[in-house]
């Protein structure tokens, strides 16, 4: 297995041996343009903005191109979509292209990319979509929570690109809608994520219905020995690509954030959080909870101080998580509260600040959540909230990672060094000043109806108040995460889309489409109606 690494180019075996002059000028800074990439690609790259390659899509694509099998190594935010993306792109044939009406396997999938969550593989589907643009390459995206009639009309209209999660890629394949045999790149992106949330048996039933002549790319922030055997068994002579950005596994993350950690009182954390979200500079936020209850807590309390949040979690349908995400991305809210297996995969610009409402379980959760903020070169922010009982476990992260943070300072929402260290002002309070409450909240995102199977999508967005979406309290809730009684209330005349017949109505009133009927019973004496045969006695 041959292995590359960070570090300074290496000499092109192309290259002319005549001598350079000693005053060369240096070396112009590489571009999308200067590989073997299609010219529609590039241009489609440069219509987005996109011109200079980041490193390990400069390390991955000569390789990748090639055709040779990669397994890429790089941490979240670095840029690697477009390193696998950009030659399986190149590798399709699109519609515009000649021969395409000769080609043998048109509008049968060429390339498959499996992710670990739906998020992700949205994410994902976006880059390629943008990239392919100009070439007019189809791209579906798959996952469970949507209605199965759109993917299966879009795949008998034809794609030449699938993205998607294990268990929905896998039930359209069963059911004879999906052919794979035809997949001549395939990407496992997030691979020791899919191992964490237990997809290997799916991965491998899914490489299985793969050609065997596959170009393979396997890409994973680290590199446990599941993945390894992974590799080793679906893989050909892989190309090891590490583009750790430093020798230590975790300081590319870790570099670029600014990390502070308070011990902080459970009964303080809101306040401390509301004064955090005022503090100088602050852009996009995710507050990260270990359970779905404190994230819908959190985001209830928040949006009743002022602030324009949403939540994101299990309890939620995939109609609002995307209402969620959509409202982040669009900035109509600027915080989101989410819990991690929710949270997996989001990629958005621009996160300036990452707040653990509660500690995080292990090193690697921790890694995970602040691997949210400091993208594509950025910096961020990331705060730690550690309760008394979770300074056990914040010892064994701060060890693993070499914090150097081993007794977190005990801090308040009143503390000096918290406003100080934050660059909170000094007029911060627990509420969002009227005046700065200029986001139109997530009661201002459309909730669209996605036909959604399992789950509901949640509460009507604006129950409790405008723009706010409730965050998925129990109240009356069934396992399934619908409204009460079973009701799908979150669809909302309103939001865009039809009010489904089994909805509440949208002044939230609980009463039903049709008048109730009254089932007092009337006295009766031997049939006959009591008050009449009082009369006739």
């Amino acid at each position: 297995m041959t292995e590359t690494t960070t570090g300074p180019s290496a000499p092109d075996a192309n290259a002319s041996d005549a001598t350079t002059p000693d005053t060369a000028a240096a070396p112009a800074e590489l571009t999308f343009a200067d590989f073997n990439v299609h010219p529609d690609i590039v241009a489609s790259l440069s219509d987005a903005g996109i011109i200079t390659p980041f490193p390990i899509q400069a390390m991955t694509l000569p390789v990748a191109l090639g055709g040779h099998d990669i397994i890429g190594q790089a941490k979240t935010g670095t840029g690697k979509t477009l390193g696998f993306g950009v030659p399986m792109l190149n590798r399709t044939v699109a519609r515009g292209d000649d021969g395409w009406d000769t080609f043998p396997h048109a509008g049968k999938p060429q390339a498959l990319a499996v992710a670990p969550t739906r998020e992700l593989a949205v994410q994902v589907a976006s880059d390629l979509e943008r990239a392919g643009k100009r070439r007019g390459i189809r791209v579906l995206t798959v996952y469970g929570g949507r209605a199965y009639e759109p993917q299966i009309e879009a795949l008998r209209n034809g794609v030449e690109i699938v993205v998607g999660t294990p268990g929905r890629l896998i039930d359209l394949a069963k059911q004879g809608h999906l052919d794979l045999t035809h997949c001549k790149s395939v990407v496992l992106d997030e691979a020791d994520e899919m191992l964490d949330l237990g997809f290997l048996p799916d991965v491998e039933k899914l490489l299985a219905m793969t050609s065997p002549a596959r170009q393979t790319m396997l890409f994973s922030a680290t590199m446990p020995g599941a993945v390894v055997a992974l590799a080793r068994r679906y893989m050909s002579q892989p190309t090891h690509i590490r583009a750790m950005g430093d020798d230590q596994e975790n300081a590319h993350t870790v570099k670029a954030v600014e990390q502070f950690v308070y011990r902080a009182h459970a009964m303080d954390k809101v306040e401390m959080l509301a004064r955090m979200l005022q503090a100088e500079g602050r852009g996009l936020t995710i507050i990260f909870s270990r359970t779905k209850r404190t994230a819908a807590k959190v985001a209830d309390d928040l949006i009743d101080r002022g602030f324009a949040a949403a939540p994101i979690h299990g309890d939620l349908g995939q109609g609002a998580r995307e209402q969620a995400l959509r409202a982040f991305r669009n900035g109509k809210v600027d915080i989101l509260v989410a819990t991690d297996v929710a949270a997996r995969g989001i990629d958005v610009d621009n996160v300036t600040h990452v707040i653990n409402y509660q500690c995080p379980e292990d090193e690697k959760t921790y890694l995970h959540r602040i691997g949210r903020t400091a993208r594509a070169g950025n910096t961020g922010i990331a705060v730690t909230f550690v309760d008394w009982d979770d300074l056990p476990r914040w010892g064994m992260i701060n060890k693993t990672l070499d914090l150097g943070i081993p007794e977190p300072e005990e801090t308040y929402s009143s503390s000096e060094h918290f406003y100080d260290q934050l660059d909170i002002p000094r007029t911060a309070k627990g509420r969002l000043p009227k005046a700065a409450q200029k986001l139109a909240g997530l009661g201002a995102e459309v909730l669209e109806d996605l036909g959604e199977t399992g789950k509901s999508s949640g509460r009507r967005p604006g129950a409790g108040g405008p723009g706010r979406d409730g965050g998925g309290r129990d109240g009356g809730r069934g396992r399934d995460g619908g409204g009460r009684g079973g009701r799908d209330s979150s669809r909302d005349a309103g939001r865009g889309g039809e009010r489904r017949a089994d909805s509440a109505p949208a002044d939230g009133g609980e009463a039903a489409s049709k008048p109730r009927r009254n089932r007092n019973r009337r006295r009766t004496r031997g049939g006959a109606d009591a008050g009449e045969a009082t009369t006739q006695a």
